[in-house]
């Protein structure tokens, strides 16, 4: 290589190497100028939509085309899915916990 390709390419390095210390600052200030607050926004958002939700069940509607089961799962009783919750989830029959929690 060529003494003059070779400063062409320290001079590229080194131009490379400050222009990257710039872009991680600028990086670092928009982390906590805009993505902190951001997170911030969204958990307050969140918060606020959870204490004016109402938690009700919704009124089982049997569909024919919701909730089949062709052949029991393999795990506890079979009726049952793996991450089953006894408020949200209605079984083929409907919800199995009707109180509030």
């Amino acid at each position: 290589m060529s003494p003059a390709a070779l400063a062409a390419r320290r001079l590229l390095a080194a131009a490379s190497e400050a222009s990257h210390e710039g872009g991680a600052r600028t990086w670092k200030i928009l982390t906590f100028v805009m993505a902190l607050p951001g997170v911030g926004v969204c958990m307050a958002n969140a918060y606020l939509k959870m204490k004016d939700h109402s938690h009700d069940q919704p009124e089982f509607v049997h569909y024919s085309h919701l909730r089949i089961r062709t052949k029991r799962f393999p795990w506890g009783d079979g009726n049952h899915t793996l991450f089953h919750n006894s408020h949200a989830n209605a079984l083929p029959g409907g919800y199995e916990d009707s109180g509030h929690h």
